[in-house]
């Protein structure tokens, strides 16, 4: 069972995570983005854009080095070979594009119990150098109960 007490804790800002052009293009591939803005630099900015941009589900690579925080905190007590994906959703204030550096930090923002399950919800706000908000990341975890 997650540790209730963990709800409203906050995570230490992350290292900064340069997004590259190639990162881009594996991640568009991975979810079979045939967008061009996603692959060919002229093409971005021709749309508009400094340099390539980054699918909407891209946001997803930065909040990964935060969860990794929580998962590892003892105090929340977290088992992660229990944990099933419930939700991801993103409130995006700008599309993230090469050469953006990113941070996060990551809150767990609800802890509530099903029976023997928890479903652990985090709330991950991605900075740009400038510390204005890129997107808010927002993943639920479903942590299983013992049989």
């Amino acid at each position: 069972m997650v540790n209730p007490n963990v709800q409203g804790k906050s995570y230490p800002e992350t290292a900064v995570y340069l997004v590259g052009r190639e990162k881009i293009r594996e991640f568009a591939k991975a979810v079979f983005s045939n967008n061009p803005v996603n692959h060919d630099v002229f093409a971005a900015q021709a749309a508009g854009y400094t340099d390539l941009v980054a699918p909407p589900t891209f946001p997803v690579v930065i909040q990964e080095q935060s969860l990794q925080q929580a998962l590892a905190d003892k105090e929340a007590d977290i088992d992660f070979s229990r944990v099933v994906h419930g939700d991801q959703r993103f409130i995006t204030n700008r599309p993230i594009v090469a050469g953006d550096e990113l941070t996060s930090v990551l809150t767990v923002a609800s802890v509530k119990s099903l029976g023997a399950h928890s479903m652990v919800t985090f709330n991950t706000e991605i900075f740009d150098k400038e510390k204005s908000l890129v997107c808010t990341a927002i993943s639920t975890l479903v942590v299983r109960g013992e049989e």
